[in-house]
């Protein structure tokens, strides 16, 4: 177990200006490479695609990778808030793994409960604070962001190119007529 006590929570302005897409960036807690299970993924999949609806935003483009999420969203509601939407997606999810962790009795929830403070204990399936945010101007620069987005695991080595990687948006833009699966969060587009 692990007393977090002296670590002091990241702050990360959120700028949600109208019109304005973000390119988000959240962590696995420690950067434990705990997106490498298919369920979990699809699980991350329906979260995503709950939040972006409840909260009033589009999914641009995404990628999973071992120990960390991109995301391109873009409001289509003048009330969304990323704030909102980080907060939708990332604790239905962790809920839901350490639900499933306990019931199957996996020594994994103990290393990701924490003590936070002296009697105050808390699963961290993510790592606490917002992670990236950086707003996307137009939809040149979102297009830029998601080629960046797609190469992340070619660049990693964990693939020759983008089409071979099962948790990305890169087959909705490239291979449109190939069926992508149910297991991959909707995706919207860009923005006209």
């Amino acid at each position: 177990m692990i007393y977090n006590g002296d670590i002091h929570r990241k702050r990360v302005k959120h700028f949600d200006e109208p019109g304005h897409a973000h390119f988000l960036t959240f962590s696995c807690y420690q950067r434990m490479p705990l997106l490498t299970n298919d369920v979990w993924n699809k699980l991350l999949s329906e979260s995503i695609d709950r939040a972006t609806e409840r909260q009033g935003f589009r999914l641009i483009a995404f990628i999973y990778m071992p120990e960390h999420v991109h995301l391109i969203v873009h409001p289509h509601s003048k009330d969304a808030k990323i704030e909102n939407l980080l907060y939708g997606i990332k604790r239905p999810f962790s809920f839901r793994i350490k639900t499933y962790l306990q019931s199957n009795r996996d020594p994994l929830v103990e290393q990701l409960t924490i003590q936070e403070r002296p009697e105050k204990m808390s699963f961290r399936f993510w790592q606490e604070g917002p992670g990236y945010d950086r707003n996307i101007t137009s939809v040149e620069k979102a297009v830029i962001a998601a080629d960046y987005l797609h190469n992340n695991p070619v660049r990693r080595g964990l693939c020759q190119s983008p089409d071979q990687w099962k948790w990305s948006s890169w087959k909705h833009y490239h291979e449109p007529n190939e069926l992508c699966g149910t297991d991959l969060p909707k995706i919207h587009g860009f923005p006209k």
